[in-house]
């Protein structure tokens, strides 16, 4: 019996050993491709503040220098890029919010002749990759006159297929209860929609933005396409420009540029992750 009960104790002690085991290569694993995937990062940091000739050479008795960023600034019109990045960005979001909103809203609670057909065509459009209707686009945006204009860039985006389905989505998780008692209190559709669905899918809207603002700050074949001077321009076409090897390769200074416009998204990142995560996870979970 002694025998047989100490056999039995040593069982779990080694499931617990295999299990702790796979724990470790799992966080292992975790930091490994953390590290793999933040290796382009922290060279462009690297070559950023120091100087050329270590740009390629990891000395830790190198000197740190922010005359890159002062080189880079001065060769290329990064303020314009910003501005023209910023323009871009918050109109999109805004057109977004307004057109998704209210299509989610129709789609969720109105009855319509062939709302679920309308609804189908939506969840098609999330399957046609962006870049296969350049051409048609590019004939579109010429037609209303609206090539090299930050409208032209953000025109075919402002209706997102995406971005309907995710409110649709969370509007239908809504107590129809709610509706019913603003209703009752007098409120009309637009105002049932602004006042009890619109505070209610905050998470949402957050998680959402933060979505399209990362996804059109980086945006940059259809912008390289509608755009031809630098008054339109977005960062990544203008990153682009300033890099390119005609005008000679210097890594300390291109890396310094690539930190200037990742720079918003990076620090908005870091000040801002907690609330990034809650957001995703309340959206997710509605």
């Amino acid at each position: 019996m002694t025998a047989v009960s100490d056999t039995a104790n040593l069982k779990p002690a080694r499931r617990g050993g295999r299990l702790s085991l796979g724990r470790v290569l799992e966080v292992g694993a975790a930091w490994l491709l953390a590290f793999l995937w933040l290796l382009p990062l922290i060279y462009a940091f690297w070559s950023a503040f120091h100087p050329p000739e270590f740009a390629t050479r990891f000395d830790l008795t190198a000197p740190l220098t922010l005359e890159n960023f002062r080189e880079a600034w001065s060769q290329a019109p990064f303020a314009r890029y910003y501005l023209n990045t910023f323009m871009m960005v918050t109109s999109i979001l805004a057109a977004q919010f307004v057109l998704c909103t209210l299509a989610a809203y129709a789609f969720a609670r109105f009855e319509f002749r062939g709302r679920d057909i309308a609804f189908g065509l939506v969840l098609v459009q999330l399957m046609i990759m962006p870049e296969v209707l350049i051409v048609e686009n590019y004939r579109t945006m010429s037609e209303l006159h609206l090539v090299d204009t930050i409208t032209g860039i953000g025109l075919p985006y402002m209706a997102s297929a995406f971005g309907i389905f995710l409110l649709r989505q969370t509007f239908k998780t809504i107590p129809k209860e709610l509706e019913d008692a603003a209703r009752v209190e007098g409120c009309g559709p637009m105002q049932t929609l602004w006042r009890v669905y619109v505070p209610l899918a905050k998470p949402t809207y957050i998680a959402y933005g933060l979505v399209s603002v990362s996804y059109h700050w980086n945006n940059f074949l259809w912008p390289l396409v509608i755009t031809n001077s630098q008054t339109t321009r977005p960062l990544t076409v203008g990153l682009a420009i300033f890099s390119a090897p005609e005008s000679g390769v210097d890594w300390s200074i291109v890396t310094a540029g690539t930190l200037l416009a990742v720079a918003p998204l990076l620090v908005a990142f870091l000040l801002f992750q907690r609330q990034f995560v809650q957001s995703f996870m309340h959206a997710g979970i509605k």
